[in-house]
């Protein structure tokens, strides 16, 4: 992050992506009551209001304080109190008690955006260094990220709420109707040898590069992610409770926690049809919509489901999660249609739609790979590990992906909850094996003999 000055229109086309970004956040909180951006419903969750004011953080601390002429912080607590992971900052709140902190209140935390954007305004209208520009960028790719978890976040908060209330958002949530269900196909890639990795000249995280070559076998990919019809299949013929299926630490995971189908779903209530799932989602409690795809499973499950496929289907002999080399050498070719394509964020629907109906629909044949970017985050069978020569960034910037790269699995694609303008073909995201939270779901791959 080291280069040499940069003009003016640099900065301006900044701040307007600065801008843009910061009024998103807003848009997504602004639905929300005090109360909901206050309380922390879990460990791996934050409140609402943390994520305003870390991301804020971000700016002063990595953007503010080491380029804005006679610096001062807001305030100096700020830099425990809302310092997620970095060490090399200094001390941290424990992120389980992220939701007693009542003080200060929604309003401080909007007045202290406020200032913070209006000092990133100032530092911008004169020219900057490419090195500011790219920590610049960073937080807003990282605010992006955090936009996602703020919608995770706080659906699981209100899935705790007997009420069951829906999201209360300004935005017009879409509904497109289904286009039918849509056949699983297999499509089929001769592999060979590939790069993966970012490559040109736009922004990327650490973990992205260097660019490097893998051997991959030939294999094939399912054409749509799985259904959560195909998901009911699994559970009908007692996916939950066959230890055939599942890895030892996944089985002891699904009896210790009594895990009997995915993260949200719900049986019947009375004056309900017996045997109809019903789901928690942002837009409340929900049927079961067959043909679109399952989200919320962990890696355990994601995995199991495979195994069983694999069994009870004699044209899916050799189901098995893809691995992210797979997955990346399948999208990186069509890539900008793809994300054009796909069901973020910005769609308004606010949760996986059937393959095809995002954007309008395409023919049932118009992409041999659909669904390939949003709707659903795609566990891979690759554990998290750094590339072939990945080196971290230099300064505290570098503790930003490096540190976590153990005991997690990568996903690939990105979800209905992630801003278009974040993903990319290269974006490896990560969670734990027990992770099902976020809205993540699965495609299947096979070898080809």
């Amino acid at each position: 992050m080291s280069l040499p000055a940069t003009s003016m229109p640099a900065c301006s086309a900044m701040l307007e992506c600065y801008r843009t970004v910061r009024q998103q956040t807003a848009d997504l909180v602004a639905p929300l009551s005090e109360a909901d951006c206050q309380v922390q419903s879990m460990h791996d969750a934050s409140p609402a209001k943390w994520h305003l004011w870390h991301t804020s953080w971000f700016f002063e601390t990595f953007v503010l304080e080491p380029h804005e002429p006679g610096f001062k912080p807001c305030h100096p607590a700020f830099r425990v109190l809302f310092n997620s992971y970095y060490n090399g900052i200094g001390q941290k709140h424990p992120r389980p008690l992220r939701g007693q902190i009542t003080r200060p209140g929604l309003a401080e935390v909007k007045a202290y955006r406020a200032q913070v954007d209006e000092r990133i305004a100032q530092l911008l209208r004169g020219p900057q260094s490419p090195s500011l520009l790219a920590i610049l960028e960073t937080g807003i790719q990282h605010e992006q990220q955090h936009q996602e978890l703020l919608l995770t976040d706080i659906q699981h908060l209100l899935s705790c709420n007997p009420l069951q209330p829906a999201y209360q958002a300004a935005l017009a949530l879409a509904r497109p109707a289904a286009t039918g269900p849509r056949p699983m196909r297999w499509q089929a890639s001769a592999g060979g040898l590939r790069e993966i990795g970012h490559a040109g000249e736009h922004f990327c995280f650490d973990n992205e590069s260097p660019r490097h070559r893998v051997w991959l076998r030939p294999y094939a990919l399912a054409s749509r992610l799985v259904t959560q019809g195909e998901w009911l299949d699994f559970i009908g013929d007692g996916g939950y409770a066959d230890p055939r299926w599942w890895l030892a630490a996944g089985w002891d995971w699904v009896n210790a926690q009594s895990i009997r189908a995915p993260l949200y779903w719900q049986p019947a209530e009375p004056g309900e049809r017996d045997g109809q799932w019903h789901r928690f989602s942002l837009q409340g409690r929900v049927e079961i919509e067959r043909e679109a795809p399952v989200v919320h499973i962990s890696y355990f499950e994601a995995d199991a489901y495979a195994r069983w496929r694999s069994t009870v289907s004699a044209a899916d002999a050799g189901a098995r999660l893809p691995t992210e080399a797979e997955w990346e050498a399948a999208a990186a070719p069509v890539e900008g249609q793809a994300v054009a394509r796909g069901n973020f964020v910005e769609t308004g629907a606010l949760r996986p739609l059937p393959a095809g109906s995002a954007q309008g629909g395409d023919p049932p044949d118009a992409q041999p790979l659909e669904q390939l970017f949003g709707d659903a985050w795609e566990w891979t069978a690759s554990s998290y590990s750094a590339y072939p020569g990945f080196r971290p960034w230099p300064g505290v910037a570098g503790e930003y992906n490096g540190k976590f790269m153990v005991n997690q699995y990568v996903l690939r694609g990105g979800s209905c909850a992630t801003p278009r303008s974040h993903i990319r073909a290269s974006y490896r995201n990560f969670f734990p094996t027990d992770a099902r939270w976020q809205f993540s779901g699965l495609r299947l791959a096979r070898d080809i003999d």
